[in-house]
């Protein structure tokens, strides 16, 4: 079954609930890349009237693990996944329409093949830029992803 944005809102609504009540929403989705969108609203502004960075994080993070999960479906074995690290700057006040891109897809196929071929726990550090609608970047996350075959 292919992952499609509409399956992975809905898994946010259950699973993610918190990203999904928060607006964060998955926008497009192929083998090398991954966009999430996220609206500044009430719901998940700061006191000073921009995108709370944790929304941020949320959004950036599933537009790097939902790549993490369709590559490891693709597989067909059984595939842990976690983060064990990550790191952001922030460049620019968020507020409007805030979209994270990765385009690291095939960086995290080639780190579960490996592990795929290895057994051992793979790493993958993968990278999530957000811009809002006038193109400006906001923010840049990292995550640093583990895969081991279970």
């Amino acid at each position: 079954m292919k992952i499609t944005p509409a399956k992975l809102n809905t898994f946010s609504m259950f699973k993610l609930p918190s990203a999904w009540l928060c607006g964060v929403r998955v926008k497009k989705i192929s083998s090398s890349s991954c966009v999430v969108g996220v609206k500044h609203k009430w719901i998940n502004k700061n006191p000073f009237d921009s995108m709370y960075f944790a929304v941020q994080a949320m959004a950036a993070e599933l537009s790097t693990g939902a790549m993490v999960i369709s590559h490891i479906r693709e597989s067909g074995k059984k595939v842990s996944m976690l983060v064990a690290t990550n790191n952001a700057t922030f460049t620019k006040k968020a507020t409007g329409k805030i979209t994270f891109t990765c385009n690291d897809g095939n960086l995290i196929k080639q780190t579960i093949d490996k592990a795929i071929e290895t057994r051992e726990g793979q790493t993958c550090w993968m990278q999530s830029i957000g811009t809002n609608q006038d193109g400006v970047v906001v923010s840049t996350f990292n995550f640093e992803w583990t895969v081991r075959v279970k």
